[in-house]
């Protein structure tokens, strides 16, 4: 079968930027997920990616590898063999209404495209809820704030903690967890994660995946001595098409 160009789903979202940064809080983002192509990785078949919305919204995601500095670009995920572009736009939230994303192949086929629609209710509720109770859930992570695992302490199936807003406010809301080697948040590698909760993945078959969670238990092992640094993003869903919001916590760090 000749390798192909297929997007698994579309996210198309408000972001609320909580990150130690100048950046405003008030973001958005695309995030483009493809199924493995069968062949090359799915960025030599690919000549553009180009983002549609409301008013005459445009925007490019540009084909080149993701960076912090960039924050655009496609990024490769090991765990399913396959890519997804990611656009972060610190421009504020997106207007309600329909988005698309076409993406034109290098061999001139026609384009691929993928739509949603964006809404401002599940934000303005969603976003409410951990503004009230920011401090609360920062200082809940454990281990965190560059906490030191005992030396017997188990390196294998660490379990990380925290406080939900189902907990808190009543709040329902989706948790992803993404942990990386390093200090903070200035050595976070979104390209090497050490270990990840694709919840997107996991709703296949548990379509209640990250609903209102409070843990995880890391099932990769860690090294002694060696620092790791992590952040948990809230969304209201766990399907990339049905997401309108994602909370980009603060990093948090340990070491093992």
């Amino acid at each position: 079968m000749a390798p192909r160009l297929q997007i698994f789903d579309l996210m198309a979202c408000d972001v609320y930027w909580d990150f130690d940064s100048p950046d405003p809080r008030e973001q958005h983002k695309f995030l483009v997920a493809f199924y493995p192509t069968g062949g090359p990785p799915v960025h030599e078949l690919i000549d553009t990616i180009t983002a549609y919305g409301p008013n005459g919204y445009r925007a490019e995601i540009a084909n080149q590898p993701f960076t912090p500095k960039n924050r655009n670009g496609h990024i490769y995920d090991r765990t399913t063999d396959s890519h997804w572009y990611m656009l972060n736009l610190a421009t504020g939230f997106m207007e309600p209404g329909e988005y698309r994303i076409e993406v034109a192949p290098k061999d001139g086929g026609a384009p691929v495209v993928a739509s949603r629609v964006q809404q401002a209710g599940p934000t303005a509720a969603l976003v409410g809820a951990y503004e009230s109770h920011r401090k609360v859930i920062y200082e809940s992570f454990s281990p965190g704030q560059g906490d030191v695992l005992g030396d017997a302490a188990p390196r294998q199936g660490v379990e990380v903690r925290w406080s939900s807003l189902h907990q808190l406010a009543g709040q329902d809301a989706y948790y992803i967890f993404r942990l990386s080697q390093g200090a903070s948040i200035a050595e976070f590698d979104t390209q090497n994660l050490h270990w990840w909760d694709n919840i997107f993945v996991q709703r296949a078959t548990d379509r209640t995946a990250g609903l209102n969670r409070d843990r995880v238990t890391v099932s990769a092992a860690l090294e002694p001595g060696t620092p790791y640094v992590y952040f948990t993003e809230i969304t209201d869903s766990n399907a990339m098409g049905d997401t309108n919001i994602c909370v980009f916590q603060p990093h948090q760090s340990f070491r093992a």
